[in-house]
């Protein structure tokens, strides 16, 4: 039962995540275009590409929260969370600013634990069986 309930949390704190970035990107006028340019060169900055990223964004992390189309939107995540990790590497391996970058901030760390989490939800998928997709499949 314990590894139900921590799918279960994973599944809520992942998709909950996204929700919430999504939903700043959709309320605060530009904040999309700024991290694009601080933190992802520039990749993206397009107010009404952000726009859309954004509503992408909200949306597969509602259906990850419920447990939706899980083989697709588990995977959507992934991309959404791992690739977010990826551009700040250096935050990751350096979290104190010492030796790879001068800005430290360890708000970023937790983007690891999260990415992860995301991976470990596709590969426990069949386990997760408080997902909504799951229990509307067994009442068939």
């Amino acid at each position: 039962m314990l590894a139900k309930i921590a799918l279960l949390i994973m599944r809520i704190g992942t998709g909950m995540l996204l929700v919430l970035w999504g939903g700043v990107r959709l309320l605060e006028d530009g904040m999309g275009s700024k991290l694009a340019e601080k933190y992802y060169g520039g990749v993206g900055a397009d107010s009404t590409l952000q726009l859309a990223y954004a509503g992408f964004e909200v949306a597969i992390g509602a259906l990850v929260v419920l447990g939706l189309f899980r083989k697709y939107t588990l995977v959507a995540s992934a991309l959404i969370l791992v690739g977010g990790a990826i551009p700040i590497w250096r935050h990751l391996l350096d979290p104190f600013g010492q030796y790879l970058h001068t800005e430290a901030n360890l708000l970023f760390f937790p983007s690891l634990t999260v990415a992860g989490a995301s991976l470990a939800l596709i590969a426990l998928r069949d386990r997760d069986t408080l997902a909504l997709d799951r229990v509307i499949g067994k009442k068939r």
